[in-house]
């Protein structure tokens, strides 16, 4: 009985086998037969064809080949030049230092003098790994195929541009040595920066010569191919360590290099030395920014400001680095010609009106930058260009430094109120002749003076900044009413936490920057209608064909009327209110000023027909500064360059409203912004 037992559990294993073989042919079978009929056969023949075609049109000096990319401000004189200048500081073999070969090799692809381009094992690793953290968290390229991909296609990550990367892998260890393939390779990889190649990094980051370096530096400059955003010494210079002491504790562990080597290399304190060039500091890296995100809303990129999650916001911010990288490689490798709307005229106007006003305040940080700061922007009402911009005061720094106007974030004051309190309450029962109460508040703002006035018309309120009435009004617009008009002019930084009666007076969980500043007053000023900011025209090649142009499209955000209304109660502020004095001589003018909780931050925000202006002052590191306001430092500097930008300019009033009879209010109210009547 036990041996038939044991025939027949023998035999029922023996079906299970046979039938589980089946299935798994018929998988196989079904898979091959998707794999020719549904097209997937014929792709991959293509692909492999063009990849023979690459290499074998290829020569070395495929690989160190390279175009410069020019800048040009709105007369077409050149602002700068990018250029990876691979031509330049390209070195042979023999000229790499051993320990940049063992650094890269360590800890980019350990198995490159054994593979014939592809890891296989890598690639199942980084996969399972991917499969088990929900996200890329390891990298499964040899070093032949990254080659194939920065130079033969994009960085963008599909199957088939994988594929396709594998295919050129192959056909490169087949024609070129593996010296020839690390050479190509050291040379061509990018150390962020512009700077392509370990010579052009040496250089960049530490004024030495490749072959000068010691094994510490060599370990770091290696740390930053890998995420050139993430590992940048510039802005992560305590990640790039990391990264550096796993270079080498896996030098030392591959036995590249000694136990003394490896702990001396470590404990070495990593000093940048940066050359100096001449450089249009702040223009350029608003250009070089303006430029990437359009190259990548072209390649179908979706900017968001808002998301569900912690994880969407990570999700995108990977996303967005990813694709940021890619283009920024491009501004120093494609040739491009990049025409801007900047006159470095107004820049220079700029530039000298905050170095001026601020110039009393010399004390330094430890980096040596000035403590106290200020940025400034102008736009172009006519055109709803960039003209001006400058994001600090002029030091002479090797490289670039933090530009202020775009890249910093910080609270608006009383600046913010005529763009969430003001304008949207105009678009509704009041007028700039209402009345209103400015009075005690229990568990309210208390005004700047200390004054509560009683009952004052609106004009007079928003002209004397005062904080009682627009936190009554904007409780009684309602928190998210009032922050919907940043979040359709793209203010980046508004977060859920903002919907509280605090923010109608700029106290905002991250605040906002000079460029959104200015960019919402130049939509008051342009009847309501808001215009992306840039200072990109157009992008060509280098054949002059054109890669993109913009054009600057108007989005209704406020009523005609309502903006027209706060022009004319701006006007007010500015000749009688607290902007008193500030007013351009001769040129009708509108402006408002900001000012923060003990006197952190100031601002004043203002236009004429012709620019709209913002200035911002303040420490990078928040900080009270005594005499800080609105109308004191940001107030000059803003009243000094618009005095000079206006010289010989015809003086040109702003566009008169229309006050409407409550029966055409009411119909006004229900046709919204796109059933409005044209102003005259």
């Amino acid at each position: 009985m036990r041996q038939k037992k044991k025939k027949k559990k023998k035999y029922r294993l023996f079906w299970i086998f046979v039938k589980l073989q089946f299935v798994l042919m018929l998988l196989v079978a079904a898979g091959l037969g998707y794999y020719y009929y549904g097209g997937y056969a014929a792709q991959v023949q293509k692909m492999q064809a063009e990849a023979v075609k690459y290499v074998r049109d290829s020569t070395p000096a495929t690989f160190c080949a390279a175009q410069t990319s020019v800048v040009y401000d709105k007369n077409r004189n050149t602002i700068s030049t990018l250029k990876g200048e691979k031509d330049v500081y390209y070195l042979n073999y023999d000229q790499i230092p051993p320990d940049v070969c063992a650094a890269i090799v360590s800890i980019e692809d350990k198995k490159f003098y054994r593979h014939n381009g592809i890891d296989y094992k890598a690639i199942i690793r980084a996969g399972l790994a991917m499969l088990q953290d929900g996200k890329v968290t390891q990298g499964g390229s040899t070093i032949t195929q990254q080659l194939a991909r920065n130079i033969f296609l994009t960085q963008e990550k599909t199957w088939q541009r994988k594929v396709e990367e594998m295919f050129i892998a192959t056909e490169l260890e087949k024609k070129y040595s593996k010296t020839q393939i690390l050479e190509f390779y050291l040379n061509n990889i990018y150390f962020g920066n512009g700077y392509y190649g370990i010579q052009a990094a040496s250089i960049g980051y530490f004024n030495l010569e490749a072959e000068d370096l010691d094994l510490s530096q060599i370990a770091f400059l290696c740390a930053i191919p890998n995420n050139p955003t993430m590992y940048d010494p510039l802005k992560n210079m305590e990640e790039t360590v990391g990264r550096r002491d796993r270079i080498l504790r896996n030098m030392f562990e591959d036995g590249q290099i000694s136990e003394s080597a490896y702990l001396m290399a470590k404990a070495e304190e990593i000093t940048l030395n940066r050359p100096e060039h001449e450089k249009n500091n702040y223009v350029e890296t608003y250009t070089y920014y303006c430029a990437i995100r359009l190259l990548m809303e072209q390649e179908g990129f979706q900017f968001q400001t808002e998301f569900s999650s912690e994880e969407e916001r990570e999700a995108y911010a990977d996303r967005y680095n990813e694709m940021y990288d890619e283009f920024q490689k491009k501004l120093y490798t494609a040739g491009y010609r990049i025409y801007t709307s900047i006159d470095l005229g107004l820049q220079e106007l700029l530039q000298q009106a905050i170095d001026e006003k601020l110039s009393a305040f010399t004390d330094v940080n430890e980096e040596g930058v000035y403590k106290l700061q200020g940025a400034g922007v102008c736009i172009d009402n006519e055109t709803g260009y960039v003209r001006a911009l400058v994001g600090g005061r002029s030091q002479d720094f090797a490289g670039y430094t933090l530009n202020r106007a775009y890249q910093s974030y910080r609270q608006p004051g009383s600046a913010i109120k005529p763009l969430i309190v003001y304008a949207p309450a105009l678009e509704r029962s009041y007028t700039p002749d209402s009345l209103v109460q400015d009075q005690y508040i229990e568990d309210g703002p208390s005004n700047a003076d200390g004054v509560y006035s009683g009952e004052m018309t609106l004009r007079s309120a928003l002209s004397r900044s005062k904080n009682t009435v627009a936190w009554q009004l904007f409780e009684e617009l309602t928190p998210r009413l009032g922050l919907s008009y940043l979040k359709a002019m793209n203010f980046s930084r508004i977060s859920r936490e903002d919907e509280r009666l605090t923010s109608s007076l700029g106290g905002l969980t991250n605040g906002v920057s000079p460029v959104e500043m200015t960019a919402a007053y130049a939509a008051l000023e342009n009847d309501g209608d808001y215009r992306m900011p840039t200072c990109i025209v157009r992008i060509t090649d280098a054949e002059d064909q054109e890669i993109l142009s913009t054009v600057q499209e108007e989005e209704k955000i406020y009523k005609t009327t309502a903006a027209r209304m706060v022009t004319d109660m701006l006007v007010t502020a500015i000749t009688e209110g607290t902007g008193a004095g500030l007013a351009v001589e001769g040129m009708p003018s509108a402006g408002k000023t900001g000012t923060t909780n003990d006197n952190k931050d100031g601002w004043f925000a203002g236009y004429t027909r012709y620019y709209t202006t913002g200035i911002w002052v303040g420490y990078d590191m928040p900080a009270e500064l005594p005499g800080l306001s609105g109308a004191t430092y940001p107030g000059q500097i803003w009243h000094a360059f618009m005095q000079s930008c206006h010289e010989g300019l015809t003086p040109s009033e702003f566009l008169p409203y229309v006050e409407m009879d409550p029966y055409q209010k009411i119909r006004q109210d229900a046709l919204g912004p796109e059933g409005e009547e044209e102003q005259p």
